[in-house]
């Protein structure tokens, strides 16, 4: 998922409201884009579903024979997670995945399997070593990494430790001249809570029915404030790191964050949280010198000290390497092909993201979702499953840093609108800048039936977010009762965000993430150093691929397309959400009045 919780949180809540904006190539061939509803929108023989859904029981039983018994979905996990390891958006190791997944895929006998180019990224980067250790007033090893594209420290630094807290513009002045060849603790020591509740967690009964309810509550002023919080920080970074890069420090510490239930203790989260500037991969907002991220307990000890007075030295050694400032990001993509002449160009579509961040080896994210994909088309193949409409899978790059693998494929594939260019909407990131006119819409869009996706953790799946989509709720309802006896009982009309899903809702292609346990997930391995093999649950991913193989052959198996929500239309979001004029027929005119 991607980097922070704020940040996937608003790119969620955007996206599902319709936003999406060109991050890869605009590679929009604007002869065949149409406008919206001319393309996209639907016949009413198409919208006319069936009341009774036509299952293969015989074919429910071969596939979870086949998933459940036969299961191949650990090796891949070891192919991938231990053989290739972490996967961060641009490296070397990326590479490698999408090479080695095109590669599976070939092997499986999957047709056309091929890597896409979404666009460019920007630095290529790994690290090499990572070392942290104070040396006065005590010796300690520290529990620590470089963060994402942090340059190299050239060799072992050993230097006087001074802690900074920058809460807003003003606290610059203070540490002016003080900094210069020092190594700066960056922050405020957080709150580290006692661990009383468990860090694996499942669903239980009265959860999976709560999750069932739909929330009539307007979250919007929420959301807005998020959004608000969102933004001072990152106008606060940008002054920093132009004041830290004057200051010359010899590196700089940053504390780890805090997981679920306190579940930030002796680990780190290393993702672009931890990082200086949200585009720190890009060459023009690059980091110039060395940062660490660092188990809280070591930050603490050291952030204590120093606020008792007492001199601190820390010795570092960051090796890293950069291999190139013009990297682009690759999707891998592969096929079953359809047999039926009539419905054989219809496609429905299965996927994960392949890109994972560095503390860890990637696996529960999303390792575990791109290793399911797998196995659902390994499956498949196996039992020469001769699908009606074609089966594609796509695994992303680039997901962690924005959902560029998805949001590229689907500008490329079904359609995008223009971003503003207004003087106040340039100043903010791309994903929260306001649509400047109506989706453009391409020929493909309207032969996707569906897209399902796995990126919530190791977690079996106990049923689907319908993503506010309430005409595919009897049809989901009617494929999961044979499925009942694996845990797979609940559908939510609730909308559910922060993965690759949301590219395909934003442009009125129907989108799905299942719901999972949630494991040890969001609590220690969502992008930490716990993030590894051994936090996999074997029979859980079984699960997983045995429900998701089902419910995409019954997409590439019915008469009819999985049904539309109404298209999405971002560039009305203002004026619909605008209030009513004319409410108060002596109120004066002009701007509402303040106390």
């Amino acid at each position: 998922m991607t980097s922070t919780r704020i940040l996937a949180l608003t790119v969620a809540a955007l996206l599902l409201i319709g936003t999406t904006n060109s991050l890869a190539n605009d590679k929009n061939d604007k002869k065949s884009a149409k406008p919206a509803e001319a393309s996209a929108g639907w016949t009413e023989s198409q919208m006319d579903q069936p009341a009774t859904e036509s299952l293969d029981l015989g074919m429910y039983n071969a596939i979870r024979d086949e998933g459940l018994e036969h299961s191949h979905v650990m090796d891949y996990a070891g192919g991938l997670i231990d053989g290739i390891g972490p996967r961060l958006t641009g490296s070397p190791n990326m590479a490698r995945a999408n090479a080695w997944t095109r590669d599976q895929l070939t092997k499986m006998g999957c047709v056309n399997a091929h890597l896409e180019d979404w666009g460019e990224f920007g630095m290529g980067w790994q690290q090499l070593n990572t070392w942290v250790r104070m040396v006065e007033p005590d010796t300690a090893i520290f529990v620590a990494q470089a963060t994402p594209w942090s340059p190299s420290s050239n060799g072992p630094v050993k230097a006087e430790a001074i802690s900074v807290v920058i809460n807003e513009e003003a606290d610059l002045a203070k540490y002016k001249g003080k900094l210069g060849g020092r190594i700066v603790l960056l922050g405020a020591m957080r709150e580290v809570p006692s661990t009383d509740k468990p860090f694996f967690e499942r669903y239980d009964e009265k959860q999976l029915k709560e999750l069932e309810a739909y929330p009539l509550e307007n979250s919007n002023a929420d959301m807005q404030a998020r959004i608000e919080r969102y933004m001072k920080r990152i106008m606060l970074t940008r002054k920093i790191l132009p004041f830290l890069t004057d200051e010359k420090p010899a590196g700089v510490i940053v504390p780890s964050r805090d997981g679920k239930n306190g579940g930030g203790t002796g680990i780190i989260f290393d993702d672009n949280g931890a990082a200086l500037g949200r585009t720190p991969y890009k060459r023009d907002t690059a980091v110039p010198f060395p940062v660490v991220v660092t188990q809280i307990e070591s930050y603490g000890r050291v952030f204590r000290l120093l606020k008792n007075r007492v001199p601190v030295t820390i010795e570092m050694n960051v090796e890293t390497k950069f291999t190139g400032d013009h990297e682009h990001g690759f999707n891998t993509i592969a096929e079953i092909p359809g047999t039926d002449p009539k419905l054989k160009d219809e496609v429905v579509m299965v996927g994960g993201h392949l890109d994972s961040w560095i503390a860890g080896t990637g696996a529960t994210d999303n390792g575990a979702g791109s290793i399911v994909a797998l196995e659902v088309m390994r499956i498949l193949t196996s039992l020469k499953a001769k699908p009606r409409r074609t089966i594609r899978i796509a695994l992303w790059s680039g997901e962690e840093e924005g959902l560029f693998g998805s949001k590229g494929y689907a500008n490329q594939h079904f359609g995008s609108y223009p971003l503003s260019t207004a003087p106040d909407q340039m100043n903010m990131p791309e994903f929260l800048r306001k649509p400047a006119g109506p989706i453009e819409v391409k020929p493909e869009q309207k032969m996707v039936s569906a897209y399902f996706n796995v990126d919530n953790g190791t977690g079996k799946i106990r049923g689907i977010y319908t993503q506010d989509n309430g005409t595919v709720y009897d049809i989901f309802k009617q494929w999961m009762e044979p499925l009942a006896d694996l845990g797979v009982t609940t559908i939510t009309n609730q909308n559910t965000g922060g993965t690759d899903h949301l590219s395909f809702d934003a442009v009125g292609v129907p989108g799905f993430q299942f719901i999972q346990d949630d494991a040890d997930y969001e609590t220690r391995t969502h992008h930490s150093n716990m993030d590894t093999y051994e936090h996999l649950v074997p029979a859980d991913l079984k699960q997983i691929a045995t429900v998701e193989a089902i419910f995409v052959y019954n997409a590439a198996m019915r008469d009819k397309m999985i049904p539309r929500k109404p298209f999405p239309h971002p560039e009305l979001r203002d004026q619909q959400n605008a209030p009513l004029p004319g409410l108060y027929p002596t109120a004066t005119p002009g701007d509402a009045a303040t106390n």
